[in-house]
């Protein structure tokens, strides 16, 4: 139960509309990118440039927005979102520090595929807008989805299942992976194989002494240590076990890891409900450490379903495990990303199903 003190008013309608602007910029990245992210040319860069004497970055943004519908001489609403989010969403991005990282200058993929997946690579185009990393926060509560291009074609190492795409080696993958893989140490424990670019990045650091990789998927397994496991230079550190995620995590308590990554969901949609079960494994193993990919959007999913509650007065699952709350100070408190972490192993998993 929420209640709100009369001089709360004000600041609660602030708070609710920036959860409506986050909703909205997010909702026009996501079409963007699943139905067009191709949209800009070369040549539409090179006229806007020299006609109007923008830099690159900014003719990619302006591009993009004009493809989002948006009005910005026109329209109040639009120039806010420009201003506020489009700015701070689209970077220029150097495809040659992508083939720096020591993944993409050590590995190298055939073409073959194993049952129902594929490896490989895929062309990223020049001009070809990408999730770029995870949700940005802002102090204002801003949240900002991160996107970047590159002005040259890029060949990205890929592994995709029935043509879905579940990882590629592009800034996405490691800009979200970069803090995880520094908090990497000792025996650590990785749910979700992929390419093996976490299992990969870790066993390179010194203080890692051992990673066990758990993966479900026999032809995943597969692939990966007929083709990939032999050249990493590390290998001796690596090994993989064919294993449900869940059933793996309630009994490793006796094995002692000192870290945990898990990585077992293809995005926040399908991720949510995952998270959070995972999260009440946290219990069994006390002593290490869990970390989860892309945990910034989850938390943020999961927050925006609590602001969707409080909007439409009615208590949630979201509402019900905060409990009682009073004010708007109070509300944002338990909302925050370290809370929440503590609370997700209490929220219920039909909160992910809305």
């Amino acid at each position: 139960m929420i209640t709100w003190p009369v001089s709360d008013r004000e600041k609660l309608n602030r708070l609710l509309q920036t959860a409506e602007n986050n909703l909205r910029a997010l909702e026009l990245f996501s079409s963007y990118l699943q139905i067009c992210p191709r949209f800009v040319k070369a040549e539409d860069i090179r006229s806007l440039t020299q006609d109007c004497g923008v830099d690159v970055q900014t003719a990619q943004r302006l591009l993009v927005q004009a493809a989002c519908g948006l009005d910005c001489e026109n329209r109040e609403k639009d120039r806010f979102l420009e201003k506020q989010y489009f700015r701070h969403a689209i970077h220029l991005l150097d495809a040659r520090e992508c083939r720096a990282d020591p993944y993409y200058q050590t590995i190298r993929l055939p073409e073959t595929s194993r049952g129902k997946w594929k490896m490989g690579y895929k062309t990223i185009e020049a001009y070809e807008l990408f999730t770029s990393d995870d949700l940005k926060r802002l102090p204002d509560g801003r949240e900002i989805p991160q996107t970047g291009f590159f002005t040259e074609d890029f060949h990205a190492p890929m592994v995709e299942e029935n043509g879905r795409e579940w990882m590629t080696v592009t800034p996405s993958e490691i800009h979200t992976m970069t803090a995880d893989i520094q908090a990497a140490h000792g025996k650590v424990a990785v749910f979700g194989l992929g390419l093996g670019y976490y299992a990969f990045m870790v066993s390179q650091k010194p203080e890692v002494t051992q990673v066990v990789v758990v993966e479900r998927d026999p032809s995943v397994i597969s692939l990966f240590t007929e083709f990939i496991l032999p050249q990493f230079p590390h290998r001796d550190k690596i090994t993989v076990l064919e294993a449900d995620a869940y059933l793996y995590a309630e009994k490793m308590g006796r094995e002692h890891f000192d870290c945990s990554y898990v990585d077992i969901w293809h995005d926040v949609l399908d991720g949510v409900e995952m998270y959070l079960k995972m999260k009440r494994m946290e219990k069994h193993s006390p002593g290490t450490q869990f970390l989860y990919w892309i945990e910034p959007s989850m938390l943020a999913w999961l927050r925006a379903m609590a602001l969707m509650e409080v909007e439409e007065e009615t208590e949630g699952p979201m509402m019900h495990t905060l409990g009682s709350i009073h004010g708007v100070d109070a509300l944002m408190e338990a909302l925050s990303d370290a809370q929440l972490k503590q609370l997700a192993p209490l929220i219920p998993l039909e909160t992910a199903r809305r």
